[in-house]
């Protein structure tokens, strides 16, 4: 396949300093001074400094990437440092975009970079990517991935994408302006936002820490082939990475003929939903606080307390006297004869959403004074129980 022409025009003559770190580069025939130039003129934004966004970041940074945008408008947390390798203790609590560029000018402080501290909004999106040559993508949720892609789509600027899920990573590059009629975008690949609930984030699902510096290097390449016109993109293809197995395999994919052409930003959320209808539906007036939970427990007939988490985060922490049932046994039904029909029932999860569709499935089947714990064990450990463990 022929390779895809530069997006970024030489930059300005290197500097001594410059040619003495970046030799490497510049002995690589394909890349040279001219694509050294190439990548200090270019404007790369990248969506998140976490997991994704460290190792991309501070590859780019390295590669000698003259501007990177940030966003992201969250401080590290603890629970970060197992693959955010961007951020260390010392950032505990800081906004993720000072670590980050912090970071970043520890590598090489030759890099400008510019924070947007902010969550992606369709309002602005377009604008702020258009001014940028590449965007990167390393957000871990539907919702934010569809507006990058559209946005991109609107701004005219190609997009390196990736994904992680315990072992799993994928990676492509979607461009809809791409010449040659080779024009794709996300929309090609999911026409269609996975239901509710269906695809756990890494925050419920967890993932590899050292995955995620497989998939952002790979992304990180991605974003110096556009800039530097270098070789095979991802562009029409999914690379798919199994890290159990050590596999990697590439599928083709194609233009959707059916999709529609996108004209402007739409409700994310609403597009892709946090959680079913039926959930928000079950949950109205059906959702206790702590404190509710915490006094029903003390009444002569408490209710039942049903976990519905999956095994491994029982083991982590638990709400005293819980059982567990995780939520995929209690929608499938095969679960339903095991719950008491003598007492109300109270279901939780880590934050409320896999809660709220068991909720759901119970007031289907005729356990209408059954409950969820709203904001989940999260909530309880917040309000009652601050020395319990949490993830």
């Amino acid at each position: 396949m022929v390779a895809l022409p530069p997006v970024v025009e030489p930059g300005a003559e290197l500097t001594r300093d410059e040619v003495a770190r970046y030799s490497r580069h510049l002995i690589i025939p394909d890349i040279g001074v001219t694509g050294q130039r190439r990548l200090k003129n270019a404007r790369i934004l990248v969506m998140g400094a976490g997991g994704l966004g460290s190792p991309t970041l501070l590859y780019l940074a390295a590669a000698g990437v003259g501007t990177i945008g940030i966003v992201d408008f969250d401080t590290v947390d603890e629970s970060n440092l197992q693959r955010q390798v961007i951020h260390g203790v010392a950032d505990l609590n800081r906004p993720k975009t000072h670590s980050a560029r912090d970071s970043i000018a520890a590598v090489n402080p030759l890099v400008n970079v510019v924070l947007h501290e902010q969550r992606l909004e369709p309002e602005g999106a377009v604008e702020l990517f258009s001014q940028y040559d590449v965007i990167v993508d390393g957000t871990d949720n539907f919702a934010t991935r569809y507006l990058c892609n559209d946005a991109a789509v609107l701004a005219g600027r190609p997009l390196v994408w990736g994904s992680i899920y315990r072992f799993d990573g994928q990676v492509s590059v979607f461009w809809e302006g791409a010449p040659d009629g080779r024009g794709l975008n996300l929309r090609d690949l999911y026409p269609q936002a996975p239901p509710p609930g269906s695809v756990p984030s890494c925050a419920e699902g967890g993932v590899l820490g050292v995955l995620c510096a497989s998939i952002g290097s790979v992304m990180a390449t991605e974003a110096i082939k556009l800039v530097c016109g270098l070789g095979e993109s991802l562009l029409g293809r999914l690379m798919i990475y199994d890290a159990l197995t050590m596999n990697y395999r590439t599928v083709r994919i194609e233009k959707d003929p059916a999709g529609a052409q996108i004209t402007a930003l739409i409700d994310y959320d609403e597009f892709c939903g946090v959680v079913s209808d039926d959930a928000v539906l079950a949950a109205e007036g059906a959702t206790w606080t702590p404190a509710e939970l915490r006094d029903a427990l003390d009444e002569p007939l408490p209710p039942a307390v049903i976990d519905v988490r999956e095994p491994v985060e029982f083991e982590i922490n638990r709400i005293p006297g819980a059982v567990l049932i995780p939520r995929d046994e209690i929608v499938s039904g095969r679960a339903l004869g095991d719950l008491p029909h003598d007492r109300r029932i109270v279901l939780y999860c880590k934050t409320g959403i896999r809660s709220a569709e068991a909720l759901a499935s119970l007031r289907r089947n005729g356990f209408d004074d059954a409950v969820h714990l709203g904001g989940g064990i999260a909530a309880w450990a917040s309000a009652l129980a601050p020395d319990m463990p949490v993830y």
